[in-house]
């Protein structure tokens, strides 16, 4: 099963390791630090050009490479799809 995260992209659930809240979640020094890494490894999506609400953590099944895909759908939105499919 895929995860629709908006504009036409998708993510295979068993693939997502995590679903955070953008405002929340980037506050912290390690997690900036870390999306600053994924983005030198060029590691990051945009399902759309609007503000993201939130961002999806997924290891890439290709290439093995773990990558951050921001949405502008709310966290919420995004666990209640993954729930209507059985969860993780």
């Amino acid at each position: 099963m895929y995860l629709h995260v908006g504009n036409n992209q998708n993510i295979r659930i068993r693939e997502i390791i995590g679903i955070f809240d953008a405002d929340t979640a980037t506050v912290s020094a390690v997690t900036k630090q870390y999306i600053s890494a994924a983005n030198a490894q060029k590691a990051i999506r945009f399902a759309s050009e609007e503000l993201p609400k939130s961002f999806v953590l997924y290891r890439d099944s290709k290439t093995g490479q773990f990558c951050i895909c921001f949405s502008q759908l709310s966290t919420a939105s995004l666990c209640g799809r993954v729930e209507q499919f059985g969860g993780f």
